[in-house]
């Protein structure tokens, strides 16, 4: 059964909510975060100002991993390892604006799908003119990479999705990427 939480949390003045979504090996996982308000949230995981562990307020967590998925259970709050999540963007249909110069040359966007667990995304990699997708993964040391222009599915429940969001961040160590 499904309950409803009252807002279990307090917002500083130097501080905002933002909705995302988080995905793990075997969940989908949504609600409220406070940041600081300088915070981009859509890239807050490869910054140093990322949180060992996240707090979701009014937070549901659906498992994704046989293709009878219940209903989400609803938590006032939920505290998960920044490691064990394999996904992470706003929840649509709020975003951010774009975190690069859309005039800087010598880039050029990659179509790529990424699978994560029993998810897919398929979007576009930024990546140097100089490089491809191999090399990209060879040389790039951070644990999440941004795709942009994402079309989420679910690899066994069709029903799910698709979701479309400007900006995800999947962990580069969890992803099986390919050339679309």
């Amino acid at each position: 059964m499904t309950t409803t939480h009252p807002t279990s949390y307090t917002v500083g003045s130097d501080e905002k909510v933002a909705q995302i979504m988080a995905y793990t090996t075997t969940s989908l996982l949504w609600g409220d975060v406070v940041v600081k308000e300088m915070i981009r949230v859509s890239t807050w995981l490869r910054t140093n100002a990322a949180p060992d562990r996240i707090t979701i307020y009014n937070a549901k967590v659906l498992v994704m991993t046989a293709p009878n998925t219940t209903k989400p259970s609803s938590f006032s709050e939920i505290n998960i390892a920044v490691p064990g999540i394999i996904a992470f963007h706003i929840a649509p249909p709020g975003k951010d604006p774009v975190d690069y110069d859309t005039t800087e040359p010598n880039r050029k966007m990659e179509p790529v799908s990424a699978i994560l667990g029993t998810f897919q995304f398929n979007g576009k990699l930024r990546l140097s003119t100089s490089l491809d997708l191999r090399r990209h993964l060879d040389i790039t040391r951070e644990p999440y990479s941004a795709l942009y222009d994402v079309e989420i599915t679910h690899l066994l429940i069709p029903t799910f999705g698709p979701i479309a969001v400007p900006y995800v961040l999947v962990r580069q160590e969890t992803a099986i990427f390919s050339i679309v």
